[in-house]
């Protein structure tokens, strides 16, 4: 999760360490490039990856080669790599806040997932995937949404998304004490 950590820390996690690289690297370490050789990478959030850090991530998709923090010798790694982001990274381009040589050499197979609230046949499926799940979990009999719920539910806007509307059948499946919430 590129927006998780500091930027220093980030760049570890990454790329990797050398042991004295910085207060605290008391051994070596491979980064998450390093241990994914081979496979794939997933890097959530890059819209938040700071722009010293994507200068080094464009540098790698170029030679595939990874240097860790305060080391001299690089590596090379095959990965394939799967980003995602809430943001607008068109617009961060823009703002001169987003590489766009890195926004072009990302954007190869591009997947956009609409708001949830723009799928609306989804939200049926989730809401009784969610209840079935906690239902279980809980160990409770509930069955289903009054339909006045239900239209409320199918109607609403979720600004969370499906993490929203996951949190709202918990606490719902939580509190109800009917098999109809």
């Amino acid at each position: 999760n590129c927006g998780a950590l500091p930027e220093t820390l980030l760049e570890s996690e990454i790329f990797g360490h050398k042991k004295g690289a910085f207060t605290g690297a008391n051994e070596d370490k491979p980064g998450r490039f390093k241990l994914a050789h081979n496979g794939t990478i997933f890097l959530t959030e890059i819209g938040d990856l700071p722009l010293p850090l994507q200068v080094k991530l464009l540098t790698f998709l170029d030679d595939k080669v990874i240097y860790p923090l305060g080391g001299t010798k690089g590596f090379n790694v095959n990965v394939k790599m799967v980003v995602a982001t809430h943001r607008n990274l068109e617009q961060m381009v823009k703002d001169g806040l987003f590489r766009q040589d890195l926004f072009f050499r990302l954007n190869v197979a591009r997947i956009h997932l609409p708001p949830l609230a723009e799928r609306e046949g989804d939200i049926r499926l989730l809401l009784d995937h969610f209840l079935a799940t906690y239902a279980k979990k809980l160990n409770r009999t509930i069955n289903n949404f009054s339909n006045d719920v239900l239209s409320f539910l199918l109607q609403y806007n979720y600004q969370g998304n499906i993490r929203e509307l996951n949190n709202i059948v918990e606490y719902a499946a939580n509190i109800t004490n009917s098999p109809v919430i």
